[in-house]
């Protein structure tokens, strides 16, 4: 397969840009009836235009085809982010006069840009990785992590939040694109994972205590402290009474009481997945054989990646009320916390797929007769 395909879908991804442009000059004015209406026809003449033009060559993976209309989704929503900030006018203006409130708010704002800006790299690295043949399983991984952190906080920050009860057709739309995203996950996640290491090499990894791998030491003593934030975040949004949480609210993160409740689903959701994720972690460092810990590490890097650039995003941003944004004294211990919690799940992201012996099993060497 050449390289024709994944051009195809990278020229015809920057098409949202006009047909964006066209579109609210043609229903300015108009319902959301008829926003929907041509959201459903660009879809359409994209991947109409898509198959066409990669015809000769067109690629056997369904994936491709998901991954070419997710990419020109998020170039939408790159545009939605930009529009919101008033970078740029009228492109998308009648999609945020008839939109869900959900988008205006800080929050989904910054899911704009991450969707526009990361979600976008991944979809065509993995198009690259199915037009060239190679494996995108890592990718994939990371990206399902990445979105279904994305749509827990979602689904369930819409159906509690402030706005619960302005719910339209476009966010019906919303699910069904978040259900084409589920299946690519479970598809992603059936992909064969390949190792090729020998066994000696195995065995000497394994042999090795952790105190022979300051690397994965220093991970251990990250974990602990990063299991007790996770949880001390949960229990204030979930209202402790406790001094410290009451303190810790007004002080650094008056953000978690935002009545959007975004950030309420978005803290338990961490305490509720990374919570487990790190006590998993630890037996995973200590217990040589783990063959689980890369694939693990991949989808929890990605959700959390995603949830903290959406949580420092929209803890800082004007469009939320000033009452609830970081006060400026503390930004800067605000800004260290969180991004440290950010980048060292990364680096041990990095670290086991870098380097996954110690979690690997020994296949038994078959004997010639």
């Amino acid at each position: 397969m050449s390289a024709s395909s994944g051009t195809g879908v990278f020229v015809f991804s920057l098409m949202s840009i006009p047909i964006c442009y066209l579109s609210n000059s043609f229903i300015h004015n108009s319902s959301a009836d008829a926003l929907l209406f041509a959201g459903c026809t660009s879809l359409l003449i994209l991947a109409v235009s898509t198959r066409f033009m990669i015809k000769k060559k067109a690629p056997v993976d369904p994936l491709f085809y998901v991954y070419a209309v997710f990419a020109f989704l998020s170039v939408v929503n790159l545009i939605i982010g930009l529009e919101q900030d008033n970078i740029i006018d009228g492109f998308v203006t009648f999609y945020l006069k008839e939109a869900d409130p959900h988008i205006n708010t800080a929050h989904g704002h910054m899911i704009s840009y991450w969707d526009g800006c990361v979600h976008y790299l991944m979809y065509l690295l993995m198009i690259a990785a199915i037009t060239w043949g190679d494996s995108y399983r890592a990718i994939g991984l990371y990206w399902m992590g990445s979105f279904l952190m994305r749509a827990i906080v979602y689904i369930l920050g819409n159906a509690v939040g402030k706005y619960g009860t302005h719910v339209s057709p476009l966010f019906f739309l919303h699910m069904l694109y978040i259900l084409v995203a589920v299946w690519a996950c479970f598809r992603v996640f059936s992909q064969p994972q390949s190792q090729d290491v020998q066994v000696n090499s195995i065995q000497e990894a394994q042999r090795q205590s952790l105190l022979d791998r300051p690397l994965d030491l220093l991970f251990v003593l990250y974990l602990i402290p990063a299991l007790a934030f996770s949880t001390f975040r949960g229990l204030v949004v979930l209202d402790c009474s406790s001094k410290y949480c009451q303190d810790y609210t007004q002080m650094y993160e008056p953000y978690l009481k935002d009545p959007s409740a975004y950030p309420k689903i978005q803290m338990l959701a961490s305490m509720l997945y990374s919570g487990p994720y790190y006590i998993i972690t630890l037996y995973g460092l200590l217990v040589p054989g783990c063959e689980w810990m890369t694939d693990l590490t991949l989808v929890h890097s990605g959700a959390l990646a995603q949830a903290q650039f959406s949580h420092i995003g929209a803890s800082l941003h004007t469009r939320t009320p000033f009452s609830y944004r970081v006060p400026a004294d503390n930004q800067l211990l605000f800004l260290l916390i969180n991004v440290l919690y950010a980048l060292v799940p990364q680096a041990l992201c990095y670290r086991c797929c870098n380097r996954p012996v110690f979690f690997l099993r020994p296949t038994p060497e078959k004997k010639s007769d």
